[in-house]
């Protein structure tokens, strides 16, 4: 984008008509008349196809080079990124011109040629009409006065508006946003960008309420409300109002007015017909060319394509059904028989960090089917998978602040799925079942690229996302598939024996052991930072963020959520509790080595009363407490913390817990003191973030009963000291510990084991337990990993250990309590506060209250105002709290 003066143009708005081509008997004058992107697939399929003698003439009104429409939100951060489509090389084909600024005024369907606005006639043998959509308008009062949000130039004039109102006003303009859609959403997004406020108003329900079912859209309302946007769903926009000529307010009916300094118009599009019209073509009775299967018109010669084709019963606004018709005509033309049966709609998009995807049957319409739905409205998490009533066949799916499982499931639309559905949403904290989708199945939708073709690709040679970008066009577009064609060039580099590529994701070419180096060497903090040095992009995406998080964790251990990180998180990270299947949390306080007061029993045993939760011992010698909302988590962890719990990290890529045997106290068996081993190593390595979650074990003799052998680092006590277990893992596929050192005394083995964790934290892969980094170092040190380990540990055989030493000793002394360090601050318990209209918190009866430091007392309505304006105390909401007395 911000090419005024496109590379390749012909400039026909003034001057005389163009020479005539001289082309053979046979050639045929392919005129399309719009300059979209559904001109320039059109364009760029035929030409794949082979031009032969045929020549191909393009006529866009815009003055801009073919853009991506679907950026036009990039353009807030910079009016001059350029938004060109790929494949731009397209225009400088000999048998392709490029028009631009050129508008086309008739279709003289007796001489078969367009005449320009200029009176210019280009004549043709094969007509496209790919002209495209208008922004809707509105018939209100003032409407006059508003902003459009649909090409470079309605952005460059929302940009220059805002700049002018900033300098008028002295303070940050109010911008209104009216539309609660994809581009309403994006403009919403974009005001906020340039420093203004903005506020949404939509007259459905919840916003994206195409796309979305009523738990989704509920969600994203959440979440939007959460970055600063206000939202106002079921309002009706009435009027603009204005005083000596700026905008002031809107009117909205049934509501107050709400102050606004400048309005963007987001409410839809609306076909671009009027040179069919004008021609007598038959259109659609809600607007559009009306097509058949084939994209042809009822005039001969003419096809339609894009947003302008009513084909399939309405009109379509997304990338993919414009491609699809594109290609269909293309084909058309060059012998082939494709038509169209249907359109992949599945959306996915970001938007000040939000993650929304959705696909299929997002309203569970199918008769019998089944919805599989993890929730946390208050939070804006929700996820659905929407199957057959076996649960069987994949139908559809929602995701809304984590579309992890997106990626996977997708492409299995209709299709068998390879697991149980709770099994594919991350919400739930599960792991999809890792299984090679068919060779058959779509990884780009955008652009209908096959598994198989992707596949294919590898197999011809291309071995890095770029070549198969560039061979294939998968991941060319809208970017959403790019995760999943990077996985699966991993997947057949394996096959074919070759290396596959380490490097982190799409974004960061380094792998996640150098990137740890580059950002403990730099100093980075925030992830924007990491990625404008190391990578490319500008928001990241579902593989590298929560790395980066991890990793500046690990380095800085700062308050995880703090400084942008908690966007970066996944759901229970970003909760510090654990999200179980029915949107509800769980809590689990650490309890080092299993040792726990009967004063402290208490203490659980009443929080379990007063919330109604499930209780459990958790395999890891815990106690579990199950069936928390969120709004509940801080007041759980205040008597929790008041008694001497801390987090357990149940949630985290991080310590879980350390598993001790009686040892010598109390059992006959017992050579050493296994409970006070187990407790100083859980003390000293709580919180600490890693690739993955790891585990202790720690057995008082060779009798092994707390299984410390199968652990990531096993203690087992013997006569003569210590011997030391490393790199075990349970799970689905366990791995006995190796035996590192034997005889070890205290000091030496907390030396060791430091180090060894310390080194799998800065050289594993992403998501690597301690078992496969293992075998990884078996792989690079010819079957001798862990004699390898032993020289970097015991023999300082790089030079690191005294660093080693050192960063551990820093975690231990800035280890802090992340419950208790989040009641201390009220921005970060703000996080956990629930939203006025979520119905748990208004329709139960649940009282308001303060959360102060010695106490627990009901809020009042002064208060309750204040909160819900960002001002006063934070407010949280519980149905038994303990009242008045200090807080246990």
């Amino acid at each position: 984008m911000g090419q005024t003066t496109p590379p390749v143009t012909v400039e026909t708005s003034t001057g005389n008509a163009p020479e005539p081509t001289t082309t053979a008997p046979d050639a045929r004058r392919i005129v399309v008349v719009g300059g979209g992107p559904a001109a320039h697939r059109f364009v760029t399929s035929l030409v794949s196809r082979g031009l032969g003698d045929d020549t191909v003439t393009v006529l866009s009104e815009e003055k801009y080079v073919p853009y991506d429409r679907v950026g036009l939100e990039k353009l807030f951060g910079d009016t001059s990124t350029d938004l060109t489509l790929a494949n731009g090389e397209i225009w400088e084909h000999p048998g392709v011109e490029l028009h631009v600024g050129e508008r086309a005024a008739d279709i003289d369907l007796d001489e078969q040629c367009i005449i320009s606005v200029s009176g210019q006639r280009y004549p043709y043998d094969e007509l496209i009409l790919a002209t495209g959509s208008n922004a809707a308008s509105l018939n209100i009062p003032g409407g006059q006065k508003t902003h459009k949000f649909r090409t470079v130039d309605d952005v460059k004039g929302i940009v220059a508006d805002i700049d002018r109102l900033q300098e008028k006003l002295g303070r940050a303009p109010r911008g209104v946003v009216v539309g609660g859609g994809l581009l309403g959403l994006e403009a919403a997004a974009g005001l906020k960008e340039l420093g203004a406020e903005a506020t949404i108003l939509d007259v459905a329900e919840w916003l994206l309420s195409t796309e979305m079912d009523q738990g989704g859209g509920q969600a994203v309302n959440a979440l939007i409300g959460q970055v600063g946007i206000d939202v106002h769903c079921s309002t009706f926009i009435s009027g603009v109002n204005t005083d000596g000529g700026e905008v002031v307010s809107v009117s909205v009916k049934d509501g107050d007015d709400i102050p606004a300094d400048l309005v963007i118009l987001a409410v839809g599009i609306r076909p671009r017909e009027g040179l069919a019209r004008r021609a007598g073509f038959h259109l659609a009775d809600r607007g559009g060319v009306v097509v058949d299967e084939r994209c042809a018109t009822s005039v001969p010669h003419v096809w339609a394509i894009g947003e302008v084709a009513s084909i399939l019963g309405r009109t379509w606004g997304l990338v993919a059904p414009a491609n699809t018709m594109a290609d269909v005509v293309a084909e058309q033309l060059t012998g082939g028989s494709k038509v169209v049966e249907s359109f992949d709609t599945a959306t996915k998009l970001k938007f000040s960090g939000i993650d929304v995807a959705s696909f299929g049957d997002t309203g569970g319409t199918t008769e019998g089917c089944l919805e599989i739905v993890y929730a946390d409205p208050a939070r804006g998490l929700y996820q659905k998978i929407v199957t057959s009533s076996d649960a069987s066949v994949l139908l559809g799916g929602v995701f809304v602040g984590d579309a992890a499982p997106y990626d996977s499931l997708r492409p299995l639309l209709g299709r068998a799925l390879p697991g149980e559905p709770g099994a594919y949403l991350s919400a739930a904290g599960s792991e999809a079942p890792d299984t090679e989708l068919p060779d058959d199945a779509i990884l780009c939708s955008c652009n209908a690229v096959s598994f198989g073709t992707v596949r294919e690709a590898v197999r011809d040679g291309n071995h890095d996302v770029p070549a198969l970008k560039g061979c294939t066009n998968a991941g060319t577009q809208c970017g959403s598939c790019v995760p999943m064609l990077q996985k699966t060039l991993g997947q057949e580099l394996g096959k074919l024996g070759l290396t596959v590529s380490k490097s982190l994701c799409e974004h960061f070419e380094m792998s996640r052991a150098e990137l740890f180096e580059a950002v403990l060497v730099t100093g980075l903090a925030d992830f924007p930072a990491v990625l404008e040095r190391f990578g490319t992009g500008e928001d990241g995406c579902a593989v590298c963020k929560p790395t980066v998080a991890s990793i500046l964790h690990s380095i800085r251990h700062d308050y995880a959520l703090d400084s942008g990180r908690g966007t970066l998180q996944d759901t229970n990270d970003r909760a510090l509790a654990n999200m179980q299947k029915d949107g509800t949390y769980s809590v689990v306080p650490r309890i080092p080595g299993g040792e726990i007061t009967p004063e402290k029993l208490a203490v659980i045993a009443r929080v379990g009363q007063e919330f109604n939760l499930y209780t459990k011992l958790t395999a890891a010698q815990r106690i579990g407490l199950f069936g928390a909302r969120l709004e509940q988590l801080p007041l759980i962890w205040k008597q929790l913390v008041d008694a001497g719990f801390e987090s357990g990290s149940a949630y985290g890529k991080a310590l879980r817990n350390v598993k001790s045997c009686i040892g010598s106290t109390w059992c006959r068996f017992g050579v050493q003191d296994s409970v006070a081993m187990g407790i100083d190593l859980e003390n000293r390595y709580k919180g600490l973030r890693s690739p993955h979650k790891f585990k202790f074990g720690v057995s008082g003799c060779a009798r092994e009963c707390a299984e410390a052998q199968a652990k990531d680092v096993g203690v087992v006590a013997t006569t003569d000291g210590w011997n030391l277990f490393l790199a075990g893992n349970g799970g689905a596929n366990p791995v006995h510990g190796r035996l590192f050192a034997q005889g070890l005394d205290e000091t030496t083995l907390i030396t060791y084991i430091d180090r060894f964790l310390l080194y799998y934290i800065r050289t594993a892969d992403k998501l690597q337990r301690t078992a496969r980094w293992m075998e990884d170092l078996d792989e690079r040190y010819n079957g001798d990993g862990m004699d390898h380990l032993r020289s970097v540990i015991m023999d300082d055989s790089l030079g690191i250990c005294a660093d080693l030493d050192r960063a551990m000793e820093t975690h231990v002394k800035e280890y802090r309590d992340e419950w208790a360090e989040t009641l201390k601050d009220p921005d970060r318990l703000r996080r956990f506060r629930p939203f006025v209209n979520e119905p748990e918190t208004q329709d139960n009866g649940a009282r308001m209250y303060v959360l102060e430091r010695d106490q627990i007392r009901p809020a009042t309505a002064q208060e309750i105002a204040a909160s819900e304006s960002g001002e006063g105390p934070v407010l949280v909401t519980g149905a038994k709290i303990p009242v008045g007395a200090p807080t246990p």
